[in-house]
């Protein structure tokens, strides 16, 4: 076998047309060889014999895409100093763009003999290991163009790539599942009908299903599980996994791309499948264990802020390269519109602390690709400190856990929540207006994967997590939920009408609300996990989305439910008054020729709210005005903005309340929205006059429109 040279960058496998440069880092082994693998078991070792700054690298003619490969790191194996190196082990090769297999689990991937940590284990890993492969590089995207949906007219779509579609009717069984799934005209349909503009994947780097999950006959379904940073998740892929799924995850994109739908991708640079100090041997670990990850003060085991054991090293060189590498190698090859990081707390601590002024920040902000896609931050991880929403920086939107928190307390009756939702009903400026920030750094949501579905969220008080094997243990336990007088399955017509206009207050709430809606894939037609408040480990019936029947009365509720929704994404889409890219003035705007103020607070009596009103335990309502003639910013070419003039009633009270349409606000309006009623959308809607009265259901929800 010829053997060049090659080149220290760019790291991985590069395949060129006549072979495959070869290229790792590693500053803790002494030497390591490339292991050619083939279909009879055999493999072929390389030594790559050059190395340029810690990076070992060889060029192999004729190396051609479809091949699997691995490493192995010769060097000291002395967990006390925070050595690993195990040439008994093969390993991914962390810059793999794709990965094929799955880990067989067994003793023999761990880099110690079960029950004796501090020895050594030379059983050979390779015939139960995954394998990376060779990828072509080339593929015909012909004429894709990235949406470049700006923020404020963005609705984000939060689904799994199996869950979403593993049940659909209309696709073919062989595909279910799939990224080709996520390409077939039926789901783009529902996509493109339910006006979302964004679809956010949950995991889809190659991940690892743990060996304890494995041994109880469950899964990480989730998939926050990494081991593959640059590769396309192997079991999501219908056509192959030796680069086949690389070819099929660009080809969803470009569908959805055609149809206008920006890809986000659910990325884990937090934390990699390895655990703790008792987990395998795949990949950073035996490479150069101390230079990937956050060890302690004693070297044998790990920092962990994220709660699966162990941390990447953030102020290290090669796992910020890794990442930033990783990041482009998303948008320019995969072509993906944007990312949201989990745990991103964790890739602030450079040392202990979270620190916003980490390197990964300053690196992010000056890539001139990464920096121009969108960035979204789960702003929190386990760690000390962790919780820091509103604290990232201004390139940067937040998951906005506390739109989250405070509408489900509104909604299930906790007092004293007016004026905190009054402000997460605005855009949150008290998180977001300090650091220069607008509306549009809260990504608003209500549920998402982690917790109760919106149906659960007012079927459930408690959770339900017994399919988990950890006695219900797992999962938050404070959830902000109610069940509305029955726990869980019910035929009292009275708790499943209350169940459904619950529902749809969240849907309006969410979507009237300043800032970036997420729904969650199959709440906009009330899908059950049957209480199941963390199935991350369920990848069954419990946590795959159960498409609306086409008959029945359940599915005439699921029906019921997907139109009020689409109807609120559509009314919201319609109208910039609910999507300002500034925060509210609470005057009349300059330039606007409109005397009233951009936003005025009404009790349900329709009486200006004072500070007492705001403040006082038993407020549950809330009348919001929003002057469509008072947007003070301007359209793309410089053009004035403006809208219809909305109302906004919300009456939380668990008694039916008047309220009184505010006089000097508009003469003459139509109700467009209605939660009591059973379709939600009044389209034909009475009109009502300032100063009339209007009687709101309890617990419920109705806007008013009044034209420019």
């Amino acid at each position: 076998m010829q053997v060049w040279p090659g080149q220290a960058y760019p790291l991985g496998a590069t395949y060129d047309g006549a072979g495959t440069n070869f290229a790792v880092f590693s500053e803790a082994a002494e030497r390591i060889e490339l292991c050619l693998l083939h279909d009879d078991g055999s493999e072929t070792a390389v030594e790559l014999r050059e190395s340029d700054a810690f990076v070992r690298h060889a060029y192999l003619p004729g190396i051609m895409p479809g091949q699997r490969y691995g490493f192995r790191a010769h060097g000291p194996y002395d967990p006390g100093r925070g050595l690993r190196c195990n040439s008994a082990k093969l390993l991914l090769d962390p810059y793999a763009r794709a990965v094929s297999g799955a880990v067989d689990w067994g003793e023999a991937v761990y880099g110690y003999p079960f029950g004796r940590p501090e020895k050594r284990n030379d059983m050979d890993s390779a015939p139960h290991m995954m394998t990376s492969v060779v990828v072509n590089p080339y593929f015909d995207w012909g004429d894709d163009r990235p949406p470049r949906t700006d923020y404020h007219r963005t609705v984000i779509y939060e689904a799994h790539v199996k869950g979403l579609t593993m049940r659909h009717p209309a696709l073919p069984e062989e595909i279910r599942g799939t990224y080709a799934a996520l390409a077939h005209p039926a789901v783009i349909e529902h996509l493109t009908e339910l006006g979302v503009t964004a679809i956010e994947l949950m995991p889809v780097h190659q991940f690892v299903n743990d060996h304890r999950l494995s041994d109880s006959g469950l899964a990480n379904y989730w998939g926050y599980n990494t081991i593959g940073f640059f590769a396309p998740h192997n079991a999501y892929a219908s056509w192959g996994d030796r680069g086949q799924q690389v070819l099929e995850f660009k080809s969803a994109v470009r569908a959805l791309h055609e149809a206008g739908i920006e890809v986000v991708l659910d990325v884990v640079y937090n934390h990699t499948a390895e655990g703790n100090h008792l987990g395998p041997t795949l990949s950073f670990r035996g490479l150069d264990n101390a230079s990937y990850y956050r060890l302690a003060d004693d070297p044998r085991y790990y920092m962990d802020t994220t709660g699966t054991g162990n941390s990447l090293l953030m102020r290290s060189p090669h796992v910020l390269q890794l990442i930033m590498d990783s990041l482009r190698y998303w948008v320019t090859e995969m072509r993906v519109d944007g990312f949201r990081f989990d745990l991103a707390a964790t890739l602030a601590r450079q040392f202990h602390e979270v620190d916003r002024l980490s390197s990964f920040f300053d690196l992010v902000q000056q890539d001139p690709v990464v920096s121009q896609v969108k960035l979204i931050a789960e702003p929190w991880d386990v760690g000390e400190g962790g919780y820091q929403v509103g604290n990232f920086p201004p390139l940067w939107a937040e998951w906005n856990g506390k739109f989250r928190d405070t509408s489900r307390d509104l909604w299930r009756g906790e007092p004293a929540t007016l004026a905190e939702f009054g402000s997460r009903l605005t855009g949150s400026s008290d998180l977001y207006q300090g650091d220069g920030r607008r509306p549009l750094a809260s990504i608003n949501f209500v549920t998402c994967h982690d917790g109760f579905t919106l149906h659960d969220l007012v079927a459930y008080n408690d959770k339900h997590n017994e399919a988990n094997g950890e006695q219900n243990r797992d999962g938050e336990s404070h959830n902000r939920s109610w069940n509305c007088g029955a726990e869980g399955d019910t035929d009292d017509p009275g708790v499943l009408a209350l169940r459904e206009r619950q529902m749809r207050n969240f849907i309006a709430t969410l979507l009237v609300s300043q800032g970036v809606p997420m729904l969650s894939h199959g709440d906009e037609f009330a899908r059950t996990q049957h209480g199941n408040n963390n199935a991350y480990c369920q990848d069954n019936e419990t946590s795959w989305v159960r498409w609306p029947e086409p008959s029945g009365e359940a599915g005439e509720r699921a029906r019921r439910m997907l139109a009020f929704t689409r109807a609120m994404v559509w009314l919201r889409r319609d109208h910039p008054v609910f999507r300002r890219r500034r925060f509210f003035h609470g005057r009349p705007v300059q330039g606007t020729h409109d005397e009233l103020s951009d936003i005025a607070w009404f009790t349900h009596e329709g009486e200006e709210m004072r500070d007492e009103d705001w403040h006082a335990s038993h407020a549950k309502s809330l009348t919001v005005f929003l002057n469509g003639s008072a947007i003070s910013e301007p359209g793309p070419r410089g053009e004035p903005v403006t809208d219809d003039s909305f109302l906004l009633m919300f009456n939380a009270h668990d008694e039916p309340l008047d309220f009184v349409v505010p006089v000097n606000h508009g003469r003459q309006w139509q109700i467009v929205v209605d939660t009591a009623r059973p379709e939600g959308v009044a389209t034909d809607g009475p009109k009502i006059r300032a100063g009339d009265s209007l009687t709101l259901t309890d617990r419920s929800l109705a806007v008013l429109q009044r034209p420019a």
